[in-house]
């Protein structure tokens, strides 16, 4: 079975940096991309970043420019920095890794910006 396993969330500053990691387990046959998504109260899930098997990435609108998403060469870490921090980043961010049938989801790291 594939697990998926985020951390590096926790309480920063307006204006500060976190990185958060995301580490999968087991096999995915057929990788297609892992992506970064979070979820603010109040609001669904949405899209922050994805890079796919050309190393591509792509932001949603409001952390473009200040977030970056990038892969380990094996395919099996997935990272999000996260520079110049603002209070409504704050949110549970959830890492997926997709493959040809379905995506795989980790249980979530807390985000919170405040001061």
């Amino acid at each position: 079975q594939v697990q998926v396993v985020e951390s590096g969330g926790g309480l920063v500053q307006p204006g500060g940096s976190l990185k958060l990691t995301c580490v999968v387990s087991g096999t995915v046959s057929n990788f297609v991309a892992m992506d970064w998504w979070r979820e603010i109260p109040g609001h669904q899930r949405e899209s922050v970043a994805v890079i796919g098997g050309g190393g591509r990435p792509h932001y949603e609108t409001s952390v473009e420019g200040r977030f970056t998403i990038s892969r380990e060469k094996e395919s099996n870490i997935l990272y999000l920095q996260m520079d110049t921090l603002k209070v409504e980043d704050t949110a549970v961010y959830y890492c997926r890794v997709v493959d040809d049938q379905r995506g795989y989801w980790g249980q979530g790291t807390q985000v919170t910006v405040s001061s």
